[in-house]
Order: C-alpha cells, then structure tokens, then sequence
C-alpha cells in the first residue's frame, strides 16, 4: 500500500504540525484497503497546545471583538470555501468513509457550506433583551460567547456533524478545538486549512486527531474547556458528561444514538412512497446514521404486501464501488464496523428472526468493507436487532394490530431520536405524533430536514438540540445586567 498526499498533520495556532510526541496512525479507506496517510496521533500535550492557542484567541479578542457583522464575512466566505474545494472534499470524505461519491458531493459539502453560511448570516440579525421591570431599573438581557469549546464528532457525516457545532460555535464568537474521529479525520484537518483562508484568525479553529482515550477524554476533562460538544454513542456520550462533571463542571451537549420507529399505517396514502422511504433511509449512508428507522412497524393487513415491494427494492441498494457515480451504498467504515454489522445479523438469525433479504459480505472492490442491504422480518420487541443500535443497513419489521400498543412498543426504547407515522388520518397522525417519544416526528415521509429546524432527541438519544438557532443556546452565556435608576425623570 502507498501513501496519499493527503496532510494528517494536526492544525494548532493556525500551523500544520506533527504530533508532539511523534505519535501517528494509519488512515485506511474502506474502499480498498488502501493507507490514504499517516495521521498526527495527538495527545495531552497537543490538547493542552490547542486549548491554550484557543483560549489566548479568546482573551485578546481578535476574533470574539469583531462585530458581528464582520464575523458573518468571515463565515460566509468559509461557506464559499467548501463549496470551491467541493470536489476535493467529496473525494476525500468518500476515501475517509466509504459513503458513494454523489452523496459526498451533493449532500455532504452542500449541507456543510449551507450550515456555515445560515449561521454566518444569523449572527447579526439576533437581538439581545430588555426586560420589562419597574421604571426604576434598566434590566439588560445579553448573549456572550462561552470561550473555548471542545468539540467531538463522528465518523459517519464528518463534514456535516463538524459543521453542525462549529458553525453556531464560532458565528458566536468562540474559540473551537476539534476532535475528529480517528476512523474518518481528514476533511476536519482541510476544513481548518479552509477557515484559516477564508479569514479566521489563527488560533481560533484547531483541529486534533486522535483516539478517543488519548485525545477525547483530555479535552473533555480539560479545565480551561467551557463547554464539550460531541455526537456519538450513547455509551461514551455518558462518559463525556461524567468527565465534563469531574472537571471544571463544563457545559456537556451530547446528540447521540437512535433506535428509530416508523410505524405504517394501512390506510398509508401511498404505499410505495412509505416502501421506498423506509428501505431507502434505513440504506442511506449504509445505515450508518444515528437517525435511521431501523425499527419498521407496518399494520398486519398490508405487511405481507408491503414486505414484498420493500425485498424488490433492496437489490437496487447492493453496495458498489462508492467512487463510481452511479453507486447508491458504499463501504462500511472499517472492518471493526463491518464485523460489529455481521455479528449483529448472525445474532438476528440465532434468535428466530427471518432473513428475507441480504445479511451477507459482498466485494465489490477488493479489499473493501461492503455489507449487503438486510431485511429481518418476524422480529419481536426482546430480540437484540429490535432493541440495540446496530449503525449498519439492517432493517427490522415487526407488525401490529392496534395504535396505542404500537406507540407504548415504539416507546420502549432507551432511546428518543426521530420517529415516524404513515396516515392519512390527520386525528391519528396527530395523535400518534403526539404520543411518541422522540426530538422529531416525521408524518408521511422520513428526512426531509431543513438547518432552520433543531436536531436532538429524547431519553439517552442526547441533551441539547443541533441546528436551528435553538443551537446558538449551546455556545452562549445569558447575562443580566440590572441597572438601577434611582432618579427618574419626571414627565
């Protein structure tokens, strides 16, 4: 295997350097197999390096004092960076990854530039409070940035889950350090080079590859961190708010896992469109997506009907290779994934589930991760594939008979992400709607997403909301300044 030129150098101060001690790991792209590079294997030191750089940025204002309407050039311009290196990335996120390059290319830059220009332009247009006390005070209700945020993201949507925290992070006037996964690092890497380009100052935008255990955990317990945002699993996702509490008690947002329920209705107004949004979402991304409706309930006097369309469709979703144009399912991320999605299918079969379609490894290019799309049916609330995050293309049908017992089943989760009804009863939809327990409900359709609308979930699916202006809470203090008018005049 040969090296990419591809720079896995860490970004601190506004500087490409190595690790301090030294340190690198393998970056190896799921595709093939192959080593795109050697990435900088950051530790305490750098962590303490890039906290200390953010936090010096922080103190002598060069980016927090400029008016917000200077920040948001400087954002927009960051936007219109991403999407004139567009190709470059895509490329780069499908190596990292595995994901198909169309959807790199249309999804993934897009919906980051898109983020980083919707909060660029948002920062001058919120305005502070006054509040409505006695004529012998003046109560000012302002917003100020935290100081250094920490931020922690996932494999699966790189530049999008990047984008998703540092975008309302530093529209707000913050300093960020990023942790990018160790399993996908290196459009965070070319994202900080971009801002730096773009005009955020050095110092203010520091990316640090790494571990978790190594990199994660010394930013997350970091006493001079003021907040840690992270999307991950729900498992670490609760180490990161033990951590934020041993520390200097920091503010900890955690968007985490999902077990998703999409329950279908046999009075669907359009089943086919319900079969391809179900088979369709749960593939995307090859189901690597803490949101996918992996949980799929359909009312037993079309489930028959609705199976059969729903296996017809799978086919069209075997994985190809993610650099071809045409290619709708790509590689699972690395072969700890991909053994983790098989052993999951294996444990699917062993506990009386009936596999309809797929479970099995496919190569459509040598030496890659690729997993074919699956489809359980007879599947029941106690089995494992119906109760754990599997974060891989395998769906799980499971009937039902009676609305108020599909809801209590769909709620009997650890986890409260996305749900979803097909209807065209508008009393049930509401009704069903209203009784999940989940941060988003799609009603006769599933993803369709908008940044103007906050991302989170319920129970131990996270804390806190992405997106949406809901976001800017996360990165902000609210102070209250109480003058007190002790002469007014009088009219």
């Amino acid at each position: 295997m040969t090296t990419s030129s591809y720079d896995g150098r860490a970004l601190i101060n506004g500087q490409r350097v190595a690790a301090l001690d030294g340190q690198t790991f393998d970056c190896i792209s799921p595709v093939d197999g192959r080593l795109l590079t050697q990435v900088a294997r950051c530790g305490q030191r750098d962590v303490d390096a890039a906290v200390a750089a953010g936090r010096a940025a922080f103190e002598d204002q060069r980016w927090r004092g400029l008016a917000p309407a200077a920040r948001k050039r400087v954002m927009i311009k960051f936007a219109d960076q991403l999407l004139a290196h567009a190709d470059e990335l895509a490329l780069m996120e499908t190596l990292d990854m595995g994901k198909p390059i169309q959807y790199a290319r249309s999804v993934d830059v897009n919906s980051a530039a898109n983020c980083l220009r919707w909060y660029g332009e948002a920062v001058d247009k919120i305005y502070d409070e006054i509040a409505p006390t006695a004529s012998t005070a003046l109560a000012l209700i302002t917003r100020e940035p935290m100081g250094v945020v920490g931020v922690i993201v996932p494999w699966n949507y790189p530049m999008i889950m990047a984008a998703w925290k540092i975008a309302p992070a530093l529209a707000a006037g913050n300093s960020v350090v990023l942790k990018p996964s160790e399993k996908s690092p290196l459009t965070a890497l070319r994202l900080a080079e971009l801002a730096l380009e773009a005009g955020i100052p050095p110092g203010v935008f520091n990316v640090v590859p790494g571990f978790g255990t190594e990199a994660g955990s010394p930013l997350a317990l970091h006493m001079d961190v003021d907040c840690i945002a992270f999307t991950g699993s729900t498992r670490v996702g609760k180490q990161i708010h033990v951590m934020a509490g041993q520390s200097n008690l920091k503010r900890a947002w955690t968007e985490l896992g999902g077990k998703s329920p999409n329950i279908v209705f046999a009075d669907c107004p359009d089943l086919d469109k319900a079969v391809a949004a179900a088979v369709g979402s749960i593939f995307f991304n090859q189901g690597e997506s803490c949101n996918a409706p992996s949980r799929l309930y359909v009312e037993a006097s079309i489930q028959a009907q609705f199976l059969e369309k729903a296996v017809a469709l799978a086919p069209g979703y075997v994985p190809g290779n993610p650099l071809d144009k045409a290619t709708v399912m790509g590689a699972i991320v690395d072969q700890v994934q991909l053994n983790s999605v098989m052993r999951y299918i294996d444990l699917g079969q062993k506990e009386g589930a009936t596999l309809l379609a797929g479970g099995q490894q496919v190569a459509p290019v040598a030496g890659g991760c690729y997993v074919q799309p699956t489809i359980f049916a007879g599947v029941t609330p106690e089995m494992t594939i119906c109760r754990e995050e599997i974060f891989g293309p395998v769906l799980s049908v499971l009937p039902f008979t009676d609305a108020a017992d599909v809801v209590k089943q769909a709620n009997a989760s650890v986890y409260g992400l996305q749900a979803a009804v097909w209807t065209r009863d508008i009393n049930k939809a509401h009704g069903v709607a209203r009784a999940l327990r989940a941060g988003t409900v799609h009603v006769n359709q599933y993803d369709e997403d908008d940044i103007t609308v906050p991302f989170g979930g319920y129970k131990q699916s996270g804390v806190g909301r992405d997106k949406s202006l809901h976001a800017f809470d996360k990165y902000t203090e609210t102070k209250t300044t109480w003058i007190r008018i002790d002469s007014p005049v009088q009219s």
